[in-house]
């Protein structure tokens, strides 16, 4: 049975090779130039004039996007055949040079080579051209459009501040009054509205009940799961749980639309006002749910924000003020008023019949644009506090972002406000509600890195540095990346305009003659992590199997496996630029220039940064290190391709170059691991017990927690002092780090157990001989020549002196300082 499936499964794959090679093998479809020609002259003509209509600029867009996506797949149109020649010529040689001939049968062969690439190369120069010319049509539009967009914005429109703009105003809430007040009197069939009673009131109902007790109940429910679950499914399960937040009361709303449409009573009036609810009770809703979630009251696991108590409630309060004004903006914006802000906004939601007039558009915005900026001013107010708000030198990269962002919106707001006053009401709009909207960005943003940090979390069964993990913060960074054409949306921008910013990011940017797209980026990565990996494989097999069984000492093969490393890794680059598709004659026209850049100043520069590659490469040093470099002693904060910053002990940064680090001694207290040994000296008397002094040393040694029991630690009479017995404690902690305090510890305990011991420590002691005492006392004095009188019996000497010597005057005659014997 197994020969058969395996027979029958080699006989389709057969068959599949020979189907799909004739197709690969297959040129590119031809292109109708002279129709590309016709549709590039008329566009050409229609984007000369200004009048153009936007719907003719987008058909142009379109139609010029799908022949230059034709012109890009035939641009390489028989690339295999044309390198394939290509190698061909190659291989003949050089062309003569100018005056010089080779062999007739060369010759010809090259010429006919020549001949057969050019025609190949045809169809691709001229798809190459027409991409060129295409590109050119698809920017052109772009450009229009943005021209367009700008005189929107800047349009001016009465200042809503004049009395005849509020009477404009006026005149138009009465027409719409009027609108509703003759759709409600026009006649409806009363047995159509019977018969659909059920329908409709089993929609209201079911509104009802989802928008009165629904949030109550989603509310309360994060806080309810997440007692109940243990500390690392807590947060998870409250946030997912939280999104019922969103979507119970848009059901409600939905069913609430429902319940009206079933009615028949919406007319031309009523429903554009009904389509516009949905939207702006998912900007209510969906806003709610994030000011809720980012300034909540009870955190459930823990505080997204790290905000006193009082902030939070502001936050909540402004916070919920703006998501109200933001939801109002919406709902009158999609439905009645012109100037929005919606700058080519494809809005397919019909309007009411009745155009509101530009003045008494303006009051109302003018409303809408105040009460939004007050909010957005003081929720700024209390964000652009957020680094005050931590503890530390280096706040959080969200607390910063939220700094930045609530300092600019506080002074965005006000000036909204002023452009509509002074009648740029458009202008306004597109300040005010974006900014709003990128704030809510900001903030989704951070929970959806909380979130997959907690998901990283849980997966991993521990919430330990689960924030600081390398795969939640890659993931959180590609968010921020994918969020930009949010941000690009939320600022003016078409879906069109991603596309293009798209198109060309992917055929990427050319500089030196080297094209570095994404597609050449991700091969490059890819290529030399393999040869990366490949490279530690081969080092750990020379290191563990081939190495030791050579006569090699072991510095020699630590130097051959770094070697090895070396090279690895270049061979990796270089297999790594080549797959890429990056031409290395570039980088060897740029590696000359740098040369000469190097010769003329660049050494140490380029010392230092080969000196940096070699400390990421080896470590030698790491972040987190106590070294003594250069004379100086401190932790290693920081290493950089350049230089090696240190934070002394004092709390000074110190900037070591990189190169001194590599042709210096340096001394690594902690490389490896923390251990470390400290030598205390103790001195005692010369009457001293020396056997009970090394016990008593031993046992106060032996009793700190963080000295070593493995090398134990050791206690050395060191030899006979000029004034005490000379002792050693020497012994190895666990982390040098604590050194200090250990032996000021070591030195506490020794006073005490001393004192208790009755052993005695030394003291600096000073002999005096006298050679002539009697001089003193004056015994040879003749009698007949009576000498001075003799002075005064002097006072007991206090202890460790001696009686009748003065440290500020002379010796008596005879005498002499026998020296100092003090030690400590």
């Amino acid at each position: 049975m197994s020969f058969k499936f395996s027979s029958l499964f080699r006989t389709l794959l057969l068959a599949l090779v020979l189907v799909a090679g004739p197709l690969a093998a297959q040129d590119t479809p031809e292109i109708d130039y002279d129709r590309w020609e016709g549709f590039a002259a008329q566009a050409e003509d229609a984007l000369a004039h200004s009048e153009t209509s936007s719907e003719v600029l987008s058909s142009i867009r379109d139609n010029a996007v799908k022949w230059r996506d034709r012109f890009s797949q035939a641009k390489d149109a028989n690339a295999p055949r044309i390198q394939t020649l290509r190698d061909q010529l190659a291989a003949l040689g050089p062309p003569p040079a100018e005056g010089e001939t080779e062999a007739e049968d060369v010759a010809n062969r090259r010429k006919e080579l020549n001949a057969r690439l050019s025609e190949l190369q045809a169809p691709g120069l001229a798809a190459t051209e027409a991409l060129s010319r295409a590109n050119s049509l698809v920017g052109q539009v772009d450009q229009l459009e943005r021209k367009r967009d700008a005189e929107v914005i800047l349009t001016l429109s009465p200042s809503p501040l004049l009395p005849s703009s509020w009477i404009a105003a006026g005149r138009d809430v009465i027409e719409v009054v009027k609108g509703f007040a003759s759709e409600a009197d026009r006649e409806f069939r009363r047995e159509n509205l019977m018969n659909r009673a059920p329908e409709v009131l089993a929609y209201l109902l079911g509104a009802l009940g989802l928008l009165i007790f629904g949030p109550r109940f989603v509310d309360s429910l994060p806080a309810k799961l997440g007692s109940r679950s243990d500390k690392e499914r807590r947060p998870v399960i409250a946030f997912v749980v939280s999104l019922g937040q969103i979507v119970v009361p848009m059901t409600g709303i939905t069913l609430l639309a429902w319940a009206v449409d079933a009615t028949g009573l919406v007319g031309r009036w009523g429903t554009p006002f009904l389509l516009a609810l949905p939207v702006a009770a998912l900007i209510f809703w969906s806003g709610r749910w994030l000011v809720r979630t980012l300034f909540a009251e009870v955190p459930v696991a823990y505080a997204t924000l790290n905000l006193p108590t009082e902030a939070r409630a502001k936050a909540r309060i402004f916070g919920s003020g703006l998501v109200v004004m933001m939801a109002l903006h919406s709902y009158l914006g999609h439905a009645a008023l012109p100037q929005s802000g919606y700058v080519r906004s494809e809005n397919a939601l019909p309007r009411i019949p009745y155009d509101i007039s530009a003045a008494g558009a303006g009051v109302f915005h003018l409303f809408l644009l105040t009460g939004g900026a007050f909010f957005l001013f003081r929720l700024s107010s209390i964000l652009r506090r957020m680094n005050r708000y931590e503890a530390g030198d280096s706040p959080p990269y969200r607390s910063r972002a939220l700094t930045v962002a609530g300092t600019v919106l506080r002074l965005l707001a006000p000036l909204a406000v002023i452009a509509a006053v002074l009648g740029y009401v458009n202008l306004g709009n597109a300040m005010l509600w974006p900014a709003a909207k990128s704030l809510g960005m900001i903030g989704l943003l951070i929970l959806l890195q909380d979130f997959i940090a907690d998901l990283y979390a849980l997966l991993n069964r521990s919430q330990k540095d689960a924030r600081d993990s390398l795969a939640p913060m890659l993931i959180g960074f590609i968010l921020i990346l994918a969020s930009a054409p949010v941000f690009a949306l939320i600022w003016g921008s078409s879906v069109a305009e991603l596309a293009e910013w798209r198109v060309r990011f992917m055929q990427g940017i050319s500089f030196g003659g080297v094209r570095l797209s994404p597609r050449g980026v991700m091969v490059f990565l890819i290529v030399f992590s393999l040869g990366y990996l490949a490279t530690g494989w081969v080092k750990s097999a020379f290191r563990n199997s081939i190495l030791p069984r050579t006569n090699l000492d072991k510095g020699a093969q630590t130097a051959a496996v770094s070697g090895l490393g070396y090279v690895g890794i270049f061979l990796a680059a270089l297999l790594a630029i080549t797959s890429a598709g990056i031409d290395l004659s570039s980088l060897a026209i740029v590696a000359g220039a740098l040369s000469v850049g190097i010769g003329f100043g660049l050494q140490t520069i380029v010392q230092n940064f080969v000196s940096g590659i070699i400390l990421l490469i080896e470590r030698p040093v790491s972040v987190g290190d106590w070294i003594e470099a250069g004379g100086q002693q401190g932790i290693v904060s920081d290493i950089s391709v350049r230089s090696t910053r240190i934070r002394t002990f004092d709390q000074t940064d110190v900037i070591v170059p990189n190169s001194d680090l590599i042709t210096q001694t340096v001394t690594n207290w902690t490389r490896g691991n923390s251990r470390g040994r400290i030598i205390v000296p103790v001195g005692v008397a010369y009457d001293s017990d020396t056997r009970k002094v090394e016990r008593l040393l031993r046992e106060i040694v032996e009793d700190q927690p963080t000295v070593l029991f493995d090398p134990a630690p050791a206690v050395l009479f060191m030899g006979l002092g000029a004034s005490s017995l000379d002792f050693e404690i020497r012994a190895i902690l666990s982390d040098i780090g604590g050194g200090l305090g250990v032996s000021s510890e070591i030195r506490h305990q020794i006073l005490k157990r001393f004192a208790e011991e009755g052993i005695e420590l030394p003291f600096p002691q000073r002999d005096l001989w006298l050679r002539n005492p009697e001089t003193l006392r004056g015994d040879a004095a003749p009698a007949e020549h009576a000498g001075p009188p003799e002075p005064p019996e002097p006072a007991e000497a206090p202890s460790g002196e001696v009686a009748g010597v003065h440290s500020a005057g002379a010796l008596p005659d005879g005498a002499s300082d026998g020296g100092d014997g003090a030690n400590s």
